[in-house]
């Protein structure tokens, strides 16, 4: 990527790291340099989305017979010689037919369980023969249906949810634009398109089947993966603020500092989050064996997962670059490493050396200085106005701290 930073001067200190990695993952103080290393991170993705794509071009999507057209043909799963199973359903289509059904599942629990059949288009002859044998050899209650699925239905639920899709980045993006600035909304879309790449992916490698459920599904897991970033951004906008003037952090180091703040938050919700949708996916698809809830369970798996990683490892780090682009930044930077190479010197013995004398712009007066402006532009971005607690009030009248007036006269 261009824009990168101004290299650290060699004799720049490393940061000492405090507690174990978990701890200072859950604290958030710096456990992983994503920023850092983003270049690992950018190969990574890359190299995802190109087997994602190289999948979506030459092995396709599995449409189901809502895109593609066909015949369902459900049957009620109680017998007159018991449960009838998908298996023997099976053997009976491929017996009958010559070849097996494009899938054969069962609905529902109880007195209203069904075995759906679905398949290529037949004609009335092969129905008729396919209706039966079921009857004759599985002995079904209650009377066989059958119907046809025009693929016409597919298509126009697909095009209404690329229609939403479509209004909904163009909102997205002027939301981001205005709330944040237009480099963060372009980070924000770059990662939203990889979510959305990925999810497709993952479907054409599987082979799941494409639904009109899966097309809806999709759209639900864009509003996570963009709160995800969102969240993210809005740390990085309070590390950043009045950073210009500042010279303890680059940008990419303030960035890098607020994707650790954030770390365990998004992987809180994601687990939170991820958790009804596997039992959805559990419950409803192995247990119960509703088709619908295994096409909306499946996309949002996927898609969840991608917007973790992604928010994490391609959104921060895209906006990183994409600042370092502006030569305020770089010199912010240079400014940076100009007073880390100057207290190097100075603590090696050489006091002057990296800055021709003028050491005193980096002493530990000016850094206390900067520190405090630091937290008053934090505070002053961060934390809203409030009342003063009634401690605090005699704390600034002076009162003795943890006492209360008595309420009695002095005479």
């Amino acid at each position: 990527m261009a824009g990168e930073e101004t290299p650290k001067a060699p004799q720049t200190p490393k940061p000492v790291k405090r507690g174990s990695f978990f701890q200072r993952l859950y604290v958030g103080n710096g456990a992983l340099d994503v920023i850092g290393n983003r270049r690992k991170f950018y190969v990574f993705f890359s190299v995802l989305v190109l087997v994602c794509i190289a999948s979506i071009v030459f092995r396709g999507f599995n449409f189901g017979i809502d895109f593609s057209g066909g015949t369902k043909v459900q049957l009620d799963a109680d017998g007159a010689r018991g449960t009838i199973t998908t298996e023997q359903v099976t053997q009976v289509y491929t017996d009958t037919l010559g070849e097996a059904p494009e899938s054969v599942q069962s609905v529902g629990v109880g007195d209203s369980a069904s075995i759906q059949i679905r398949t290529e288009t037949l004609n009335p002859n092969e129905i008729a023969r396919l209706k039966s044998a079921l009857t004759s050899q599985l002995q079904p209650e209650g009377a066989i249906s059958d119907s046809a699925v025009s693929g016409t239905w597919g298509g126009e639920v697909t095009s209404q949810a690329l229609w939403a899709l479509l209004v909904f980045l163009v909102l997205v993006t002027i939301f981001l634009a205005l709330y944040f600035e237009l480099r963060m909304a372009v980070a924000a879309l770059i990662t939203l398109f990889h979510d959305v790449i990925v999810t497709a992916g993952i479907y054409s490698l599987v082979g799941f089947e494409v639904t009109p459920a899966t097309a809806i599904g999709l759209l639900t897991i864009l509003g996570f993966s963009l709160y995800d970033t969102v969240v993210v951004f809005d740390k990085v906008k309070e590390n950043t603020r009045g950073l210009l003037g500042l010279t303890r952090r680059t940008y990419g180091e303030a960035a890098n500092l607020a994707v650790n703040q954030t770390l365990m938050r998004s992987i809180n919700t994601a687990l939170i989050a991820l958790l009804p949708v596997v039992g959805l996916f559990v419950v409803g698809a192995i247990l119960l064996g509703v088709g619908t809830l295994q096409d909306l369970a499946l996309v949002q798996i996927a898609g969840m997962l991608a917007g973790v990683v992604s928010s994490i490892g391609l959104a921060t780090p895209l906006l990183v670059d994409f600042t370092m682009r502006n030569p305020k930044f770089q010199a912010q930077a240079r400014r940076v490493y100009a007073r880390r190479a100057n207290i190097a010197a100075r603590a090696a013995g050489a006091e002057g050396a990296a800055d021709g004398g003028k050491g005193e712009a980096f002493d530990d007066e000016s850094l206390a200085s900067e520190l405090r402006r630091e937290r008053a532009l934090s505070a002053a971005g961060g934390v809203p106005a409030r009342n003063p607690s009634a401690a605090e009030q005699r704390r600034r009248q002076g009162q003795p701290h943890g006492k209360r007036p008595s309420g009695k006269r002095k005479h």
